[in-house]
């Protein structure tokens, strides 16, 4: 019988059972824990969001630059040949630029050397290329600086959380310090998990910018050389592509022979 009652009784006084997890440490939280992880997504998605729209336009301009070898360069003039170029392009843009600057020249008097006012032109239209290709980037630079920190803030107020149940009940039980801990090292991997990323973007699409920025250059030294030569001097044309098929070879000319049969050049 009294077995049974100190059964009963140990029933009764049986520990809680605490519940752990992401979620359950983001109501330890409360309004703090869930405004930075707010934060945290909306810099992931606009991480994620510039890397592939502009993944996008720096595909679009590498493959324009195709008909810069393939159409532009076989033009008789820069003015026909920009007519050749996509629309609304990078590389369109330069040649247009480049008429333009030469049609303003022959217009102003006392403008000086047109190769120099033509060259002038042109770096100011490669600025404007290049501030809109680095457009969004300063974002995943700020991202990838700033996410670790807000991460660490997280980290530090769930830490001062457990300090303060701690004080509070007097023991450093495990339940009592288990979750604002967790909530800290929750906030902390995701700082460096929405960081990395983005720094890695940012890497990326800066060096592809900069390959971009490269045959610019070479696009736009190629214009001035073949305006200050008049025409004479312009880059390789990369030659057209060959018809499927082929064209046929011409028959190979049989020599001639006399009514005998006996070749002709055999003669003397």
């Amino acid at each position: 019988m009294n077995l049974y009652y100190l059964a009963a009784a140990a029933a009764d006084t049986e520990a809680p059972v605490n519940e752990f997890g992401f979620w359950k440490a983001m109501e330890e939280g409360g309004p703090v824990a869930w405004s930075i992880l707010g934060v945290m997504v909306i810099m992931s998605v606009g991480s994620f969001y510039i890397l592939f729209t502009k993944l996008f336009e720096q595909n679009k301009v590498m493959r324009q630059y195709k008909g810069v070898r393939t159409a532009f360069w076989r033009a008789p003039t820069l003015r026909e040949g920009a007519t050749k170029l996509e629309k609304n392009s990078a590389w369109r843009q330069l040649a247009d630029d480049a008429v333009t600057a030469q049609d303003h020249h022959a217009k102003m008097e006392g403008a000086g050397n047109e190769i120099h006012f033509v060259e002038e032109e042109l770096a100011h239209s490669q600025d404007t290329i290049n501030q809109s290709l680095n457009g969004g980037l300063s974002f995943l630079a700020s991202v990838g600086a700033t996410a670790p920190f807000i991460g660490l803030l997280g980290t530090v107020i769930g830490i001062y959380r457990a300090l303060i149940n701690i004080g509070i009940e007097g023991s450093a039980s495990i339940d009592k310090v288990a979750g604002p801990v967790g909530e800290a090292l929750i906030m902390t991997a995701i700082g460096l998990l929405v960081a990395v990323p983005a720094v890695l973007a940012f890497n990326w699409l800066q060096s592809r910018n900069r390959r971009i920025n490269a045959l610019m250059t070479d696009f736009s030294n190629d214009i001035v050389a073949y305006i200050g030569s008049n025409g004479s001097i312009k880059p390789a044309v990369s030659a057209a592509p060959a018809a499927k098929g082929g064209a046929a070879k011409p028959a190979a000319a049989k020599p001639a022979t006399t009514a005998g049969g006996a070749s002709a050049s055999l003669k003397k």
